[in-house]
């Protein structure tokens, strides 16, 4: 068994987006493959930042445009939250503690597992921002 880590930035250009980082992490797995030769393992993908999520979901237009808006409905930005009085930034910390911090996705036969229509998300709750840092955990089988 092996343990690699990696890390990628991801740069964000509004406030709230959400970023497909599947080809990205695909990328990494394929260097690391010409390294180390395995077909089996895991990856955890984890953002270093508490006002980002990282989440796995279909990448159709409308479902992510729905997926904006019920998180808007939900957490309302400016809503005399104590935090604000810190950073302004109250409900973007609420979003990102509602959706998680990391996914962990199975490697079979030296592909990312993911189903049919999953993709692998950043997204960004209080952009935008330069550099975020998401770390990479590859977990393999030699």
């Amino acid at each position: 068994m092996a343990v690699i880590n990696r890390s990628i930035k991801i740069d964000s250009s509004s406030n709230f987006q959400i970023i497909d980082i599947t080809s990205d992490i695909i990328t990494v797995l394929n260097d690391i493959k010409k390294e180390k030769k395995f077909d089996e393992g895991i990856v955890s993908i984890f953002t270093k930042h508490s006002t980002s999520a990282i989440r796995v979901n279909e990448n159709e237009k409308g479902l992510l445009n729905d997926f904006e808006k019920v998180l808007k409905d939900l957490i309302k930005e400016n809503d005399n939250y104590r935090h604000d009085f810190i950073d302004n930034n109250a409900a973007s910390h609420i979003k990102a503690f509602l959706l998680g911090s990391s996914e962990t996705i199975p490697i079979s036969e030296g592909r990312l597992n993911l189903g049919t229509w999953q993709s692998i998300f950043f997204i960004e709750l209080d952009g935008p921002r330069r550099s975020r840092t998401i770390d990479l955990t590859f977990i393999v089988d030699e």
